[in-house]
């Protein structure tokens, strides 16, 4: 929503897109960290469980639509439009499901970097067509329909997971 939101209100794809790479590589990053330290602290059984136990709430978590702020902060900004989006979507995704999901998997797999190259690839891939088709693509498919589709696949991971904990 927010990478439709900035789309609209600055008509410039290629600022917003480095804006969300940026704050996506940082924010997941330190969420990386913290998954390594939990694992360290759990141990891999654990965060097995841990991990699966927390798709399936993910699978529920993206049922609930986002909330955009009240105002345009965008609308405010004197930093430019790749510092406005870094901003923003570092702060949107703090505690969010992507930053949670990353903590989790960067617990239960020992491969930081490929952690974060993963769930960062997963937030462009989710981002930069919205930045760039956002518009022809709300007409298209409902939102519903992508969130009723993301919560399936995020309870089969956790099934799976589960199963094969």
């Amino acid at each position: 929503m927010l990478s439709l939101v900035l789309a609209a209100r600055f008509r410039r794809p290629l600022p917003i897109v480095l804006g969300i790479l940026l704050a996506t590589v940082l924010n997941h990053a330190g969420a990386a960290a913290i998954g390594v330290w939990i694992n360290n602290l759990i141990g891999p059984q654990w965060m097995t469980r841990l991990v699966a136990l927390s798709f399936l709430a993910m699978a529920a978590w993206i049922l609930v639509p986002d909330k955009l702020e009240e105002g345009d902060a965008a609308q405010r900004s004197h930093g430019g439009v790749l510092l406005t989006t870094a901003v923003m979507f570092f702060l949107a995704e703090m505690g969010d499901k992507t930053q949670v999901a990353t903590v989790m998997l960067a617990a239960r797999y020992d491969a930081l970097v490929a952690v974060v190259l993963g769930t960062t690839l997963g937030m462009m891939a989710a981002n930069v067509p919205v930045v760039y088709f956002g518009e022809a693509i709300a007409r298209r498919m409902p939102v519903a329909i992508v969130r009723r589709i993301t919560a399936a696949a995020f309870a089969v991971l956790g099934i799976v997971a589960l199963v094969t904990a």
